[in-house]
């Protein structure tokens, strides 16, 4: 058997050295530890210095991921086409047919016009508009337009009221 050379007696700094070096992974291991039961109360992991799904968004990317998780898509491929009427159906039309609503489930998009000479060329343009809608939201999104004459004032029943007469009706329609 070799005999092993006995270790050196450590004094002073020596002895200090070793000590703290001690105490230092003591208190590395007791931090890890620490850092770990902490993260498990909050939930897991926190964002750090890279990227990840727990970060703040800007404000149009949030909606956007808003309107796709809950699958507004057509509703608000709709809604922009309300806003930019002008520029699909042009100018003087635009002065004269307003889109009211959109129904979702029917696909229908509801145009009020402001007299029915206007309606009626609105009725005539309705497929070329259907077709120009589909092809900027996708195939399928409108499928009918409702055009709508313009609303005539509240019929009011009082005492100079011709008999047989149907109002101001028979003048809007």
């Amino acid at each position: 058997m070799t005999e092993q050379p006995p270790e050196p007696q450590l004094s002073g700094v020596d002895l200090a050295r070793v000590a703290l070096r001690a105490a230092k992974e003591q208190a590395r291991a007791r931090g890890a530890a620490a850092q770990q039961k902490k993260q498990a109360r909050r939930g897991g992991l926190r964002s750090g210095a890279r990227a990840d799904g727990r970060d703040p968004l800007p404000l149009g990317a949030a909606i956007s991921r808003l309107i796709t998780e809950r699958g507004w898509e057509a509703p608000a491929a709709v809604g922009g086409v309300m806003g930019r009427w002008p520029q699909i159906v042009g100018e003087d039309l635009a002065r004269h047919c307003e889109p009211q609503r959109y129904d979702e489930e029917e696909k229908v998009l509801t145009v009020r016009c402001d007299s029915t000479a206007w309606a009626t060329q609105l009725r005539l343009l309705a497929p070329q508009l259907v077709a120009r809608l589909n092809a900027d939201l996708g195939h399928g999104t409108v499928k009918l337009i409702k055009v709508l004459g313009p609303s005539g004032p509240a019929r009011s029943y009082g005492r100079l009221r011709a008999p047989g007469s149907t109002g101001p009706g028979d003048t809007y329609g």
